[in-house]
């Protein structure tokens, strides 16, 4: 009996050790229900782009610039295993103060610049101006800013995008309510910390989330210039020397 009590006593304390020496990433993964890894925390598999720029650093995937490596345009690293139609993805980050970044998702890498994409983007910085607004890569610039939620017609007529943008803003936008005031919002954000993101798209209405909290909501009417499929990327922007991480990429389809 004493012989039973105590290899019993060892089984549990081995458990023990055994759960508390997983990583965060994987006590993730067996918790939230129907999301997968798309970041091994190891390497760069199933992903692309200039190695200037990323790489893997204690187990995050980090976006560098140095002063011997500043940009003449943004860069993306490309998620190249699956495609972003309607989807959840939760990931964490941590910029630096002068960092702006950014997820691309629902997006088309072009063509003719390599690792350039075009897109929604789910918009952080490090100032936390940005954090939190839907800005779109290359096309409509910002759709919902930080606190709004908009709508989004299509356009009456064909034209230049350009004739729709005014300081850096799609002009045919609706703001349609609140999901809180941008300057109570931005309290809710960690300063050259871990934040958690989480973006769910859903037919044409997008959400971002910071630390759980609703930071912009759009409804894309707008079939012509929206996207209801296409790649996931992360960002490097141009500007000063920054450091962007990235960890726990977790993706979930709808």
């Amino acid at each position: 009996m004493k012989y039973s009590i105590k290899l019993a006593s060892v089984l549990v304390l081995l458990g023990s050790f055994m759960f508390t020496g997983c990583t965060s990433a994987q006590k993730s993964a067996g918790s939230e229900k129907g999301f997968v890894q798309i970041f091994d925390g190891k390497s760069l598999k199933g992903w692309e782009g200039d190695l200037t720029y990323w790489k893997v650093e204690n187990g995050n995937l980090v976006g560098e610039i140095t002063p011997t490596t500043l940009l003449k345009r943004n860069q993306f690293i490309i998620w190249k295993d699956g495609v972003t139609a309607d989807f959840e993805l939760k990931l964490e980050f941590n910029i630096t103060a002068a960092g702006n970044s950014g997820v691309n998702y629902r997006s088309e890498e072009l063509k003719d610049l390599q690792y350039a994409m075009k897109g929604y983007q789910a918009d952080f910085d490090g100032a936390m101006r940005y954090t939190g607004q839907n800005y779109e890569e290359r096309g409509r610039t910002t759709l919902a800013y930080r606190g709004q939620k908009t709508l989004i017609k299509p356009l009456a007529t064909a034209g230049p995008l350009s004739e729709h943008i005014k300081s850096n803003a799609w002009t045919e936008t609706t703001v349609t309510g609140s999901v809180g005031n941008s300057d109570s919002l931005k309290t809710k954000i960690k300063s050259e910390d871990w934040n958690t993101l989480h973006i769910i798209a859903k037919g044409n209405r997008l959400q971002h989330y910071v630390n759980d909290v609703l930071m912009s909501e759009v409804v894309d009417e707008d079939t012509v210039n929206g996207k209801s499929t296409g790649q996931l990327g992360v960002q490097v922007h141009v500007g000063p020397p920054m450091k962007v991480q990235f960890r726990n990429i977790m993706f979930k389809k709808l």
